[in-house]
């Protein structure tokens, strides 16, 4: 039951951080993804500085901010096409 419980806030922790850093949700896989990696990613950047995630809306936050962070690296390893206008 729990792992169904992470996975639900995984999931609406990578919609929120995809409406933060895009503007716009990614689909339900996508969020779902972005948000699980983002609750490691999180739990390990709240552990450097000393926190620890307690309870359902801790867990959630750690979550978020892991995904927030994994969407800022991915948007600045992968920059824009640019596209050339031919006249």
């Amino acid at each position: 039951m729990y792992f169904l419980w992470y996975l639900l806030i995984g999931l609406v922790a990578g919609w929120l951080a995809n409406l933060l850093v895009k503007g716009h949700g990614s689909g339900l896989v996508i969020n779902l993804i972005v948000g699980i990696i983002g609750g490691i990613l999180g739990g390990w950047i709240l552990s450097l500085l000393g926190l620890v995630a307690v309870g359902t809306f801790g867990s959630l936050i750690a979550s978020f901010v892991g995904a927030v962070v994994l969407l800022w690296i991915a948007a600045l390893l992968t920059s824009p096409a640019k596209k050339h206008v031919s006249k």
